[in-house]
Formats: structure tokens, sequence, C-alpha cells
């Protein structure tokens, strides 16, 4: 069954929808979130390529995902490469998502809860949790000292990095520092990488990201 990465996870991104990030007292205004609360809302949706690699203890695990999300909360997911590849899901916005296994069984649907341990990445993300919009949103909504600064080039491409410090890492499933990319281009994601003390527990790229494709509810079948 589908296990969604990310964002990144380990964020513990339960803002689930898309709804403005509440004001932090103790962070001022960084202007990477900014932008990118402007492209997004004139997104009506977007689909994309997220390479991802999560530790958690002793194990690890590398995986291709694809995402397809269309506002207010359709999502599709499908596990390109790595462990369960083939595997999928769609999740409408309910407490259910409907799934599939790869191979064999790719034929077999099944509606399962959205917290099913089938329905998560190694440390626990689950699909909405994945959507970039909720990503960047646990940068406002955990506490810590948040900062912005030039991010250098990503493929060529000019970003900006944000950097929060957590304040509360027990809080936070033992995230320590995050860190995020975006584009100065298009003011999108472009990688994330979290720390748990000096160790790296989540390195997520975002590729080949498209906006406003045009999809319906038909390219979500539940």
């Amino acid at each position: 069954m589908n296990r969604p990465f990310a964002a990144v996870c380990s964020f513990a991104l339960m803002a689930f929808a898309v709804a403005t990030p509440a004001a932090r007292a103790d962070n001022a205004a960084v202007p990477a979130i900014t932008a990118f609360d402007q492209a997004f809302a004139a997104t009506n949706d977007y689909h994309c390529i997220i390479h991802v690699h999560e530790v958690k203890g002793d194990q690890s695990q590398n995986r291709v995902y694809e995402y397809w999300f269309m506002k207010p909360h359709f999502i599709k997911t499908l596990i390109q490469s790595g462990d369960d590849k083939g595997s999928g899901g769609v999740w409408n916005g309910g407490d259910q998502i409907s799934g599939h296994q790869g191979g064999f069984f790719s034929g077999i649907h099944l509606k399962i809860s959205l917290t099913d341990p089938r329905a998560l990445s190694l440390r626990g993300i689950t699909m909405p949790e994945g959507l970039l919009q909720n990503v960047v949103h646990t940068y406002v909504h955990v506490d810590g000292k948040l900062t912005q600064a030039n991010g250098g080039k990503i493929d060529g491409v000019p970003t900006d990095r944000i950097d929060l410090k957590v304040a509360n890492p027990a809080a936070n499933a033992g995230i320590t520092e995050q860190i995020l990319y975006f584009s100065q281009v298009t003011h999108w994601p472009m990688r994330q990488v979290l720390y748990s003390g000096n160790q790296i527990v989540l390195d997520q790229i975002v590729d080949d990201l498209k906006t406003n494709n045009g999809f319906t509810q038909n390219d979500f079948p539940f």
C-alpha cells in the first residue's frame, strides 16, 4: 500500500488543507514563504516527482513518488521506484484512502485508514502531510527560530533557503532542524533536508513540477 513520503516528511503537517498559516510571535515575516503562498493561491492543481531518502533508527528507505494534487483536497500518489514500487493511493479529504499494491495485486483496491501503517512512510508521514503546501507551512507552525538566506543554485536555479531551528524537538518527531530551498523563479519548494542532531533523517528533492494542469475529480477515482 502506498506509504507517501514526506515532505518530507516527518514534519507533523497536520494542517491538511491549504489554509493560510497562522502568525508566529517568535518569527518575523519570511519573504520566501509569502512568495510561495502567493504562487500557490494562483494554482488550482499540480503534479510533481519527489525523490525521498528517509531514516528512522537503523532503518532507511529510498523512494521516488509521483504526486497529483487538486484543490481543495484531492491527492493521488504512485511509488515509481523503491520499496513497494507500483503501490499507490487516492485521498479525497476524508479519513480513508483508496489504495493498491504494486505488481500482481495492482488491480485490487482497498479502502483503509489514512493512518494505517500500510499507508505511511518510514517516518510515519501521511498522504496529506506530503503535500508541498503542508510541508511549507510546518515552518510556520513549528516553534523555533526561523531565518532566510540565499540558498545558492540547485540544478542551475537560484534558491532562497529557510532554516528552522526547532525549539522542542521532542514535540516534532525528534527533528532539531528543518531546511527548505525555494526556487527564486517559481517560488515553489525544490529541496528539503531534516536533521535529528547531526544526522540527516530526511532528504527530499522535488522534480518536474507542473501547475494548473486542468485536473478534474475524474483524475482522482476513489
